[in-house]
């Protein structure tokens, strides 16, 4: 063989190696634009999650105001039942005060004592009546943010349902071009 035909040859196979070349590199140029777009993708899912934990921590602050606004009602309950127990208390001292005043003036003091009775059991009535509106106040208030606490949180694990659907698929469609491109 001579040097022109080596020569020949040699170019020729060198020309064959770089269009197998070229096509490998065209071959690596679209996974690379794929491998592109599944990032593309990725940043997407890595988006929404984010705003997913933004929208938990408002719930978050959410609850923690409402468990203030309860921690607030149950401090104003202790304090009307200490007032009460006071009230209970300063009245039961007056009454026996006012009983032993009375045991020797009974006869003459019987219609004032039955006034004082009859006072008394409106104040009683007027304290149980406004306890019961405010328990009933409250317990309205708890329900209702139970009710909507509820709603919420049935909303967010839709949303949570379909954001693993999704992410399933997407893993499903990268598993899949893993195997091409390992088949490849």
């Amino acid at each position: 063989m001579t040097d022109d035909e080596l020569r020949r040859l040699l170019e020729a196979n060198t020309e064959r190696i770089e269009k197998r070349f070229d096509r490998v590199d065209k071959r690596l140029d679209g996974m690379d634009k794929r491998f592109d777009g599944i990032d593309l993708r990725f940043d997407g899912i890595d988006l929404r999650l984010d705003g997913i934990d933004l929208r938990l921590d408002g719930i978050d602050l959410r609850l923690d105001g409402v468990d203030k606004r309860l921690d607030g009602v149950d401090k104003r309950l202790e304090a009307l039942d200490k007032k009460i127990d006071d009230t209970k208390a300063e009245m039961r001292l007056h009454f026996d005060a006012t009983a032993e005043d009375l045991r020797g003036r009974l006869d003459l003091h019987a219609e004032g004592f039955a006034n004082l009775n009859e006072k008394m059991d409106r104040v009683k009535a007027d304290t149980d009546v406004r306890m019961a509106l405010s328990f009933a106040d409250t317990q309205a208030m708890i329900k209702f943010s139970h009710a909507e606490l509820e709603r919420r949180l049935r909303q967010l694990e839709q949303t949570a349902g379909t954001l693993e659907e999704k992410f399933a698929s997407l893993q499903a469609r990268i598993e899949r071009l893993e195997e091409v491109k390992t088949t490849h």
